[in-house]
């Protein structure tokens, strides 16, 4: 059996928490909270101590889903991008910018939420952006 630490950083929030994610045979197992980081201090709020938990989850999409007769289908990602960019067209040019939301991630960088809301804002022409890290 094989045991490891990665120090990283967590992905709930834009405070930066360190921690340390164990794996046991390349499987993540458990989250310890880094003891000198000067950010978290050794300390971790809830959604940190599980920061693991969602990367295995047997829910976690793996591939791009599109809904076709009514039942979602595994396409390739050519497909969905395809499908992606003709709706987002669609929309658009029938309701503006503001019939689009965007609902931004903790479970991504600050860099990655950035431009998602770059998107909605400078190519889409929307201020309809919130996230999900005040929950």
């Amino acid at each position: 059996m094989e045991y490891q630490t990665t120090l990283t950083t967590c992905t709930y929030c834009g405070c930066g928490c360190n921690l340390f994610l164990e794996s046991l045979d390349g499987k993540l197992t458990g989250t310890i909270p880094c003891k000198t980081s000067p950010v978290n201090e050794g300390r971790l709020c809830i959604k940190g101590w599980n920061v693991h938990q969602f990367v295995q989850s047997e829910k976690r999409l793996k591939r791009p889903m599109i809904r076709k007769d009514g039942e979602l289908t595994e396409v390739d990602w050519e497909e969905a991008l395809n499908y992606t960019a003709d709706r987002f067209k669609a929309i658009h040019k029938e309701g503006g910018g503001d019939a689009f939301g965007f609902f931004a991630s903790a479970k991504v960088t600050n860099e990655e939420n950035f431009l998602m809301q770059k998107l909605a804002r400078a190519g889409l022409g929307t201020n309809n952006v919130d996230h999900c890290a005040r929950l």
